[in-house]
């Protein structure tokens, strides 16, 4: 026996393979049993940082000191919202590719606004990495989605996770789909019994966590501000709770929840929770109707974060679990009064200005209508007329763009097959917002400060080109702490997920790996 191990501390050291390489090879050895990938609504890193002093040790410090942080982030693409901003980290690629344009988007046959989900993933044009590790892994591992909405549930789960989970705006209790489960799971109604919004009707008071923090000011100092106090009633409640810093703690549960019943990260199959949090104003409020709400929104999404990343550690290892955490890379629209403080802005009234471009093309070609309709910042025009007019879209779309360039309010103009042909880096972040059989024929781009109105829908939002700056921070399973400044885009999260758990890229992704 003592022969036999003097022979192989003779092979190690003779092939080079001290103890201490041998440890690392066991660590290295196998993928994470569980990624968690948490996107953050609105998280902002300005907000993130100066609300430290009101942070616990083991939320976002912890991370920003132990993990590897890429502190300027960027989507690759403009408009950015919720809808948009996860599936592309689902995907890895832009709207251009998988047609998650926004939360509602015109259909052109119709000309109805269509939501970007009802209870399946199916308007997701592209494999989504929750699809690529069922794929890999024939169907064994495990993928779920918890989220406060039922968009971000399901957009985050793609087309072939086990579950998606979400607080549904009238029962106040947490529901899934039956497209993914063709039945509630038998934990689901014990669970929404005892932790439901709906059943806990003393969480739906929102106080500040710690006196700090309905006291404690960033912001410019514009009076004295008194601890808030909101007592969350009436039919839209669940809406509020959702948009509150409430919320969090009901997702934290449910995810907890989730890992437990459904055994994530049990054995060596790599398994996928994605999860969602709220970082944005109380109620969709303009900021300054809610600072101290907003800061207190932050202290307990650092409780959250932290609680979810010590049970999870504790059940199944610091060495088992990645964390992968983003923002979704926007903020809710102020409603800023330029006008009263002399700074130049405006209305443009972009149903005006289709009525006007219908006048002028009727002009040129005769009556009839041109512009279809109009949609946010886009018009569509009639394809069918145009045909039957014998009129070429590439001439209607140059008149177009010749005749809104006159009009006050209007910074520029981009046509759907400058959008499509076109490679030039200018319009880049516009091209990859764009998608050809969801988006307009005409968009505009209005300029800063002024605001875009459609009288027919009562539509309305403030046009600016605001810098918000977030990170992705990468924790657990041995990642090495590490701060880079370069900027990166958010499409490369998915093909990092992939690489570390050794599986494809979701198949439209080519952006290359964060390391």
């Amino acid at each position: 026996m003592r022969n036999r191990y003097l022979y192989y501390i003779t092979l190690m050291a003779v092939l080079g393979l001290t103890p201490e390489w041998m440890a690392a090879q066991e660590k290295t050895q196998y993928a994470p049993r569980l990624v968690v990938n948490i996107n953050i609504d609105q998280l902002r890193t300005d907000y993130m940082e100066a609300f430290s002093p009101l942070y616990s040790t083991n939320g976002f410090k912890m991370l920003m000191q132990q993990g590897m942080v890429f502190t300027n982030a960027r989507y690759p693409f403009t408009p950015v919202d919720r809808a948009s901003a996860i599936s592309s980290v689902a995907t890895g690629v832009t709207p251009y590719y998988h047609g998650i344009v926004g939360q509602q988007w015109l259909d052109r046959e119709t000309l109805r606004p269509v939501h970007c989900v009802d209870n399946d993933p199916s308007q997701i044009q592209t494999s989504t990495i929750a699809d690529e590790l069922k794929v890999a892994t024939e169907g064994n591992s495990l993928a779920f989605a918890v989220a406060p909405y039922r968009d971000a549930a399901i957009l985050s789960a793609g087309h072939a996770s086990d579950g998606a989970f979400w607080i549904d705006d009238e029962s106040g209790r947490w529901v899934t789909s039956q497209y993914y489960l063709s039945q509630e799971p038998a934990w689901l109604d014990y669970f929404n019994e005892l932790h439901a919004p709906a059943n806990v009707e003393s969480k739906l008071l929102w106080e500040p966590v710690i006196p700090l923090s309905g006291t404690f000011n960033y912001y410019q100092h514009i009076g004295d501000q008194k601890p808030f106090k909101h007592k969350l009633t009436g039919s839209s409640r669940y809406k509020q709770l959702k948009s509150s810093g409430l919320v969090n703690e009901f997702v934290t549960e449910m995810a907890n929840q989730v890992v437990t019943q459904q055994l994530l990260g049990y054995d060596r199959v790599t398994d996928l929770l994605n999860v969602t949090y709220y970082a944005g104003n109380f109620d969709h409020k303009a900021m300054t109707e809610c600072q101290l709400e907003l800061q207190d929104t932050y202290v307990r999404l650092d409780r959250e974060i932290a609680r979810l990343i010590k049970t999870l550690q504790q059940r199944l290892g610091a060495e088992h679990v990645l964390f992968v955490i983003t923002s979704t890379g926007y903020c809710d629209q102020e409603s800023n009064d330029y006008q009263k403080y002399r700074i130049p802005s405006g209305t443009f009234y972009i149903n005006r200005t289709a009525s006007l471009l219908n006048m002028y093309f009727g002009a040129i070609w005769g009556q009839g209508r041109w512009v279809e309709s109009c949609f946010r910042n886009q018009m569509f025009l009639n394809h069918k007329l145009l045909e039957s007019k014998r009129v070429s879209l590439t001439d209607a779309l140059q008149r177009a763009r010749e005749f809104l360039s006159q009009v006050a309010g209007v910074r520029n103009i981009y046509t759907s097959l400058q959008l499509i042909e076109g490679n030039n880096e200018e319009i880049f972040r516009v091209r990859n917002g764009f998608n050809a059989e969801r988006s307009g024929d005409i968009l505009i781009d209005v300029a800063a400060g002024w605001h875009l109105k459609n009288e027919d829908t009562q539509e309305s939002e403030l046009s600016r080109a605001s810098f918000i700056q977030f990170p992705i921070i990468l924790f657990g399973a041995g990642t090495k702490a590490e701060r880079i400044t370069d900027v990166v885009t958010t499409d490369r999260i998915a093909p990092t997920i992939a690489k570390t758990i050794r599986i494809r890229a979701p198949n439209a992704c080519s952006s290359e790996p964060l390391f």
